[in-house]
This record gives structure tokens, C-alpha cells and sequence, in this order.
């Protein structure tokens, strides 16, 4: 075989083989910083449930303490 043929076909499989371990790497990547993202979202979600939950308990407790409040204005 020709040395320029020869060449050419390993560069071209280098070219090949770089640009596939390239697109690997690349993609694990991405799926760590998605995945990475996902859990601080989640994170996020939890703290909204909580302090949705918290403002319903202030609520009801403020609504409570009107009551009692009431109740000592009538009972004078």
C-alpha cells in the first residue's frame, strides 16, 4: 500500500475515534449537570411544600388566636 493511503486511513480513524470519545465525555457530562440540577430543584420543591404548610399553620393559628381573642372581649 501507498504511505499517503495508509496515512489517510489512520487519520481518519483517529479523527473517528476522537470525535467519538469526544461526544461521550460530552454527554456524561451533561447527564451530571442535569441530574445535579434536578436534586437542587427538588431541594427547591421541598423548601415551597414546607413553607406552603407553614403559612397555613400561621393561618389557622391566626384565626385561633382571633377567637380567643373574641371570646375574652364577650366574657368582660
Amino acid at each position: 500500500m501507498d504511505s499517503n493511503l495508509i496515512a489517510a486511513v489512520l487519520s481518519c480513524c483517529g479523527t473517528v475515534a476522537g470525535s467519538f470519545f469526544g461526544v461521550i465525555i460530552s454527554s456524561s457530562l451533561t447527564r451530571y449537570r442535569v441530574k445535579q440540577l434536578e436534586e437542587k430543584v427538588e431541594k427547591h420543591n421541598q423548601v415551597v411544600e414546607r413553607v406552603y404548610k407553614l403559612e397555613v399553620s400561621t393561618k389557622s393559628a391566626h384565626h385561633r388566636i382571633d377567637e380567643l381573642r373574641e371570646e375574652i372581649t364577650y366574657d368582660k
